[in-house]
C-alpha cells in the first residue's frame, strides 16, 4: 500500500507494483459480463413473458374464485341482523336495554345526556405526558420530601388505581357494550374505555417516573388486603356478565345487568375511587407531589362523568323496566353500597394509621358516609347515614368541571382540551 511518502518518491511512482493475488472466484465475478447474444436476449424476453402471462391468469383465477364465492354467498344470517334496519329508525324504538332496532344508526337521538357526555369528554382529552413530573421525582428522591405517611399514600394510590381502571376497562368492553343496546350511550362507553386506558396510562408514567418497583405496585391489588379486597368485591360484581353466552331479556338477567351497573358505578368508581383522590389531592394543595396531583385532578374529571352517565344509565333502565326495581332489589342495592363504603373506610385507615395532610381516618370515614349517602340518592334510595357532612368541600370545587378556583397555586380559566388548558 502506498503512503503519501510514496507519491512524492520518484522511485516509487517508477516502480512496477507486484501483481496482485485475486482469488480466481472474485476475479470471475468482477469480469464484466458478456454481452448476451440476440438469440439469449429473445429467449430472456419470452421467459419474462411466459412469467407475466402466468402470474395474470393466477390474479384471474383469483378473481373468478371470489366471484363464485359470493354467488354461494348465504346472506340470511346478514338479512336477519339487518332486518330491523330495513327501515329508518324512530326514537320510540330505542330503548337502554334489550332493543331490536338498529344499533347502527346513531341518530335520531333519545338519550341527548349521553351524546353530550361523549361530546364532553372529548373535549377534556389529555395525556399523561403533558404533566411535568420533574418537581415529583425530585421530591420523592429526597429524604426530607415526604414523610413516611405520605410516602404510603403515595403508594398505595398508585396501587390500587394502577389496575383498578383496568378492572373498569374489563367490565366495559367485555360486557357492558354488548349489553347496552343504545347507539349514543354505546358511543359513550366506547370514549369511556379510551379514558380508562389513559388513566392506567397515567399510573404507569407516574411509577415510571418516581422509579418505584412497578411489579410491587402494580401487583399490590394481590399483595395488600384493603388492596385487594376493593379489587375482589369488584370482580366479584362485575365478572358475571363478561360471559359470552350471557344475555339480557328476562328479568333475571336484567337485574343481573342492573346490579352490574349499581355495583360498577356506583361503588367502584363512585366510592372506591374518593379515598385515594381525596389524600392525593390533598398532597397537592400542600404543593407536594404535584405532577401526581395534576394527574389525579384530570381523572377525577374524568370519573366524575362515568360516574354521572352511569347514574343516568341506572335511572333509565328503572324507568323503562319498572318492574325490576323491586323492593327486593332495592334491599340488595342499598347493601351493596354499604358494604363499598366499610371496604373504602378500611383502606382509609390502612393509608392512614396518623393524622397526614390535615385529615385522618375519622374525617375520611365522615366524608365516605356523606358520600354513600350521595350515590343512594341518586339512584333514588334513602340515605343510611342521616346528618354526615363533607369535611373536605375543597373536593367538591375540583370536581365543578367548570368552576374557576385556585389549584395547585393556579387557576383553570375553563374546562378545554388538556393540551390547551390555559392557567395564570
Amino acid at each position: 500500500m502506498l503512503t503519501w511518502d510514496d507519491y512524492n518518491n520518484e522511485e516509487a511512482l517508477n516502480a512496477t507494483p507486484p501483481a496482485p493475488v485475486v482469488d480466481k472466484a472474485v476475479e470471475t465475478l468482477a469480469e464484466p459480463a458478456p454481452a448476451p447474444t440476440p438469440q439469449e436476449a429473445v429467449s430472456a424476453t419470452n421467459r419474462e413473458g411466459v412469467a407475466a402471462d402466468a402470474e395474470a391468469a393466477a390474479a384471474m383465477a383469483n378473481v373468478d374464485l371470489a366471484k363464485a364465492a359470493l354467488e354461494e354467498l348465504d346472506v340470511a344470517p346478514g338479512l336477519e341482523e339487518l332486518e330491523m334496519g330495513a327501515a329508518r329508525v324512530s326514537v320510540d324504538e330505542k330503548a337502554m336495554i334489550n332493543c331490536r332496532a338498529d344499533l347502527n344508526q346513531l341518530v335520531p337521538f333519545k338519550y341527548d345526556w349521553a351524546w353530550q357526555k361523549y361530546i364532553d369528554g372529548c373535549a377534556n382529552h389529555w395525556m399523561p405526558q403533558e404533566i411535568n413530573m420533574t418537581a415529583d421525582v425530585a421530591t420523592w428522591r429526597s429524604n426530607d420530601g415526604l414523610s413516611e405517611d405520605e410516602r404510603r399514600i403515595v403508594m398505595r394510590s398508585l396501587g390500587y388505581f394502577s389496575t383498578a381502571d383496568s378492572l373498569v376497562a374489563n367490565n366495559l368492553v367485555l360486557a357492558l357494550y354488548r349489553l347496552i343496546t343504545n347507539p349514543e350511550c354505546r358511543q359513550y362507553l366506547l370514549r369511556q374505555a379510551f379514558e380508562e386506558a389513559i388513566h392506567t396510562h397515567a399510573y404507569q408514567y407516574c411509577i415510571e417516573s418516581l422509579g418505584m418497583d412497578e411489579g410491587e405496585v402494580f401487583n399490590m391489588y394481590r399483595e395488600v388486603p384493603s388492596v385487594a379486597a376493593k379489587a375482589a368485591w369488584s370482580i366479584s360484581h362485575t365478572h358475571s356478565l363478561s360471559d359470552p353466552n350471557f344475555r339480557t331479556g328476562t328479568p333475571e338477567t336484567d337485574q343481573e345487568l342492573l346490579r352490574n351497573l349499581i355495583g360498577f358505578y356506583c361503588v367502584t368508581e363512585g366510592i372506591f375511587f374518593y379515598c385515594g383522590f381525596t389524600q392525593i389531592l390533598s398532597m397537592g394543595r400542600r404543593n407536594k407531589m404535584t405532577g401526581v396531583a395534576e394527574q389525579f385532578q384530570y381523572i377525577l374529571r374524568d370519573e366524575s362523568m362515568h360516574l354521572n352517565f352511569g347514574i343516568d344509565v341506572i335511572n333509565q333502565i328503572k324507568l323503562e323496566n319498572p318492574s325490576l326495581w323491586t323492593e327486593e332489589f332495592k334491599q340488595e342495592a342499598i347493601q351493596m353500597i354499604l358494604e363499598g363504603t366499610e371496604l373504602e373506610i378500611a383502606y382509609a385507615r390502612d393509608t392512614m394509621p396518623r393524622g397526614v395532610l390535615g385529615m385522618n381516618a375519622s374525617m375520611m370515614e365522615e366524608y365516605l358516609q356523606f358520600i354513600c349517602n350521595r350515590r343512594l340518592i341518586q339512584i333514588g334510595l334513602p340515605e343510611q347515614f342521616p346528618g354526615a357532612q363533607n369535611p373536605f368541600p375543597w373536593m367538591s370545587e375540583i370536581m365543578d368541571l367548570r368552576k374557576e378556583k385556585n389549584f395547585f397555586e393556579t387557576r383553570v380559566i375553563e374546562y378545554q382540551t388538556g393540551g390547551a388548558l390555559s392557567w395564570d
